[in-house]
């Protein structure tokens, strides 16, 4: 590596950096590129490389990815010194209901409240209430059918507190037979199963 391409390398890492230091919160790889005036892969491989710096110098700070988006983030291992100084209090875990709710967005995006509770088999409105507030879910538009109802979508802040950079990281679900496959399927689009004769 030439010693003009290394120099210009260090400046995109070192504007990449003030960018993301600067938003405070992610910003999408796309607007970085043209930030920078480079190609989007090429900021990828900056943003990647700085990450890695910043892992490999074991910081209080780190670099995630959040789909395709990159933040300038505290590194959990100091959370309870940063809320000693910030005096945050620590949020409430997640309760066995919002997890599933959670579970069945996540995997199934994007769905409304009617297919949840469908999966679920009960009412789930404050349950969706509360991960929305959390920002843990967000609507995502109307469905075309009669009522035109509200669809539901995880959210980058998802991401972000189940520590993925994106959803095809989640686990995969375990095997389903044939027969529940089919249920799920016409629970998903509103139709019912074929009797068997």
């Amino acid at each position: 590596m030439s010693e003009a391409v290394a120099e210009n390398e260090l400046n995109y890492k070192a504007a990449a950096e003030a960018i993301l230091f600067a938003a405070g919160a992610s910003v999408e790889k796309a607007r970085i590129a043209q930030a920078l005036g480079i190609s989007e892969e090429e900021t990828e491989a900056i943003l990647n490389s700085l990450t890695a710096e910043y892992a490999d110098a074991q910081r209080g700070i780190t670099i995630i990815r959040l789909r395709d988006s990159y933040q300038m983030v505290s590194c959990k291992a100091y959370a309870p010194q940063i809320r000693t100084v910030m005096d945050l209090r620590r949020n409430t875990p997640l309760s066995q209901a919002a997890l599933e709710v959670l579970a069945v967005v996540a995997y199934n995006q994007p769905v409304t409240k009617a297919f949840v509770e469908q999966v679920r088999g009960v009412d789930c409105s404050g349950v969706i209430g509360s991960l929305t507030a959390k920002d843990l879910l967000e609507e995502r538009g109307r469905l075309e059918l009669p009522g035109r109802p509200l669809l539901y979508g995880t959210t980058e802040n998802f991401l972000r507190c189940f520590n993925i950079s994106s959803l095809e990281e989640l686990p995969p679900l375990p095997e389903q037979n044939d027969e529940n496959a089919e249920a799920a399927d016409s629970e998903k689009t509103g139709e019912q199963p074929e009797e068997a004769p």
